[in-house]
């Protein structure tokens, strides 16, 4: 007796269609995997064995061979532990084969038969649609996430559930694509005292979508402008919104009451993160912070102290917005268009900068921590900041101008930046003498000209003037860093 169940596996963030195909011999009882599975998929034995005697059903004595077509597609993962029992299941005639075809399905069992969720529920109803499958049997917890992908998620708590629904017994309640959460509450930009220039920066970086890095001595509130930064940002439209709920979705890191993400997502990975945390990849592989920050904003606090593979990483995603994790069985690609924020100290102490403290790092350290950061990771931020201790009448001050306000002028730029602003003669003339006299490549010259017409947009005005080149000129290579 054959039957067949349909999943897919995941290739970075695409679905390859899966026939999970379960053939019983009346043999001595055996039970075999083939078909290039993990060792998850081979330990799948022992769950849907246990499953399925849980669910209630008999065990078919015989020698079982279960096939994960095509053979060539490495299966990874506890989510073909459903697909196998049903297949199992079916080809002992305990659910009809045909009904059995005509579903997709998704999900880890337990010893005791529960059906668990497990990561790329999102992914997988997507490839079950593109198939022409109706319906999806998941883990009920995971029925909000499938139903995003317009297909009819089936929920089921139990293999058991699975297989009454199967039989026609049993009619789950119908599940529908929630809404997203509610916006998160990010901190106020009217908590930070002073800092005007890093307060500017920080609204051109939102409004243009620039990479910015904070520099200074500690306490000045480098992380806190940071972290203010999402706040500046509008929501994201209906199809980014599917695009970073796929990505998080393979990740495993949706939430299951509001699976859909529609706020800009905002990473800021301890600096001891490796470069495969950062970028992607491990056996699977997975997507990294810099994917999981994908149309929103990967904050990495204190610059330096990450590894330098991870940093260097991040150059070919700063230029092409996605990432390639190569590996034997092939290549996976994640987006990753994020908005770069950083922050640094201008030498190992923290005091340089500061004048009230003395900086006591040796000429051979302060090269040592300069090394830390190439160039070429230099250049990728469009916006540079020195930002120097607050003033204690700044610090007694009233409270600044707030998010709420900043976010409404960020908006009205972008709406302009659809339509970029032309540069006037005296601007381009402005850009060619910066390219003479300063260090600037050619890749500093376009961040420039980016910039310059973000400022442009800021004030409203339709043409990029020398004003605005100058503005952006002066955030693009500060003193402070370039002594480094």
């Amino acid at each position: 007796m054959l039957a067949r169940a349909i999943t897919h596996a995941l290739v970075g963030l695409d679905a390859r269609r899966v026939e999970v195909e379960a053939h019983l011999q009346g043999q001595t009882p055996s039970f075999t995997i083939v078909g290039l599975a993990d060792r998850a998929c081979q330990e799948a034995k022992e769950r849907v064995r246990s499953g399925v005697r849980s669910a209630e059903c008999e065990w078919p004595l015989g020698r079982i061979t279960v096939n994960l077509a095509p053979a060539s597609l490495r299966k990874e993962g506890s989510g073909f532990d459903l697909p196998i029992a049903l297949a199992v299941l079916g080809a002992s005639g305990q659910v009809p084969r045909d009904e059995l075809e005509r579903h997709a399905a998704h999900g880890e069992l337990a010893l005791d038969g529960r059906v668990r969720a497990v990561a790329g529920v999102f992914a997988v109803a997507e490839g079950a649609r593109r198939a022409r499958l109706r319906k999806i049997i998941c883990a009920a917890t995971c029925a909000p996430e499938a139903a995003l992908a317009g297909v009819e998620p089936v929920p089921v708590w139990h293999l058991a559930e699975a297989v009454a629904y199967l039989r026609g017994e049993l009619e789950p309640e119908p599940v529908a694509a929630r809404n997203g959460a509610e916006p998160p509450s990010w901190p106020d930009l009217a908590d930070v005292r002073g800092q005007e220039r890093a307060r500017r920066a920080l609204e051109i970086a939102a409004a243009g979508g620039h990479n910015l890095l904070l520099a200074g001595p500690p306490g000045t509130g480098k992380t806190m402008l940071a972290r203010r930064l999402p706040g500046l940002l509008p929501d994201l439209d209906s199809e980014a919104s599917l695009e970073v709920t796929r990505i998080h979705s393979v990740a495993g890191v949706l939430r299951a009451e509001h699976p859909l993400v529609t706020s800009p997502p905002f990473r800021a990975p301890h600096h001891t993160a490796s470069a495969p945390a950062i970028v992607g990849g491990g056996r699977g592989p997975r997507p990294g912070e810099a994917s999981l920050a994908h149309r929103g904003v990967l904050l990495l606090d204190e610059l330096p102290e990450f590894a330098r593979p991870a940093l260097e990483a991040l150059r070919q995603p700063l230029e092409d917005g996605v990432i390639s994790v190569a590996r034997a069985e092939g290549t996976a690609l994640y987006p990753a268009r994020f908005q770069l924020v950083a922050t640094m100290n201008l030498c190992p102490c923290g005091a340089r900068g500061d004048p009230a403290v003395a900086c006591s790092c040796s000429a051979q350290r302060l090269a040592a921590y300069a090394n830390k950061l190439s160039r070429a990771l230099l250049d990728r931020f469009d916006l540079l900041v020195a930002v120097p201790r607050p003033r204690a009448r700044e610090l007694a001050g009233e409270r600044a101008e707030s998010s709420q306000a900043v976010r409404a002028r960020v908006l009205a730029a972008q709406a302009a930046l659809a339509s970029p602003p032309r540069r006037s003669d005296e601007a381009n003339a402005l850009l060619t003498r910066a390219v003479e006299r300063l260090p600037l490549s050619g890749r500093g010259r376009s961040r420039v000209a980016r910039v310059a017409a973000t400022i442009a947009a800021l004030a409203g005005s339709g043409v990029v003037g020398p004003q605005h080149v100058a503005e952006a000129l002066s955030y693009r290579a500060p003193k402070e860093l370039t002594s480094l």
